[in-house]
């Protein structure tokens, strides 16, 4: 099922060059809605595992919701912005539930995150032109972020997420497995809107051992990706 969505309150791989490093081409996007409380969540965390250990053409992020956190065992990772990033999608699918794993390929398509094939036909068809061209540079005063004049609108959203954790998990559904689990977004800040001319944004550096940028139109495209090295 294809989502249309609004996001506006909240958003290294093998195999040759990264896809963000090529003019004009970007990654496609997967996010994946996750808990360490959910039973059912674990073959969708090794399936972004593996995007993020073997595909350079994408960007997967894991975002750790919070409702599951009261059923047992309370996700370390659990981030309330992941929680309300989720629900934007929901709302503007029309839909009044939320359920893991779910990812969300490229902003628009919903896809049940344990479901390899349906995912990886998503992935296919995604489109990785880039609309608008982004930058993302670390300096001694922060993270500058740089967007460049292009045509349409959106959001610029900073996405802080850390490459790989294993957790034990002592309680819950999950209770004694060890979990591993790849780019985990330990942060997500608004950076303001992008209305198709060019500027340049100076942040202090957020929660999260590396860092990315996405320009996400108001029906949920992807219009420009940057991500950038570990700091």
């Amino acid at each position: 099922m294809r989502r249309r969505v609004l996001m506006g309150a909240g958003l290294a791989g093998v195999g040759g060059v990264p896809a963000w490093a090529v003019p004009g081409r970007r990654p496609v996007v997967v996010e994946l809605f996750t808990s360490q409380g959910c039973s059912s969540c674990p073959p969708a965390d090794a399936l972004l595992v593996e995007l993020a250990r073997t595909r350079a053409d994408v960007l997967p992020l894991a975002f750790h919701v919070t409702y599951w956190d009261r059923l047992g065992w309370p996700d370390r990772f659990a981030l309330a912005a992941a929680t309300a990033r989720q629900r934007g999608y929901a709302a503007i699918a029309g839909v009044g539930t939320v359920y893991t794993p779910q990812m969300v390929v490229d902003g628009v398509t919903d896809v049940v995150g344990s479901d390899r094939p349906r995912v990886l036909s998503a992935i296919a068809r995604a489109g990785r032109e880039a609309a608008v061209p982004v930058s993302l540079a670390r300096g001694r005063e922060g993270l500058t972020v740089e967007v460049g004049a292009g045509v349409g609108s959106g959001q610029v959203l900073l996405v802080g997420f850390d490459p790989e954790h294993r957790t034990p998990v002592a309680r819950g559904e999950n209770a004694g497995r060890v979990l591993v689990e790849a780019n985990i977004v330990r942060s997500l800040t608004e950076l303001g809107p992008w209305a198709g001319v060019a500027r340049t944004v100076q942040v202090p550096v957020p929660a999260g051992e590396r860092h990315a940028v996405l320009v996400q139109a108001v029906d949920g495209r992807m219009l420009g990706v940057a991500a950038g090295e570990p700091v």
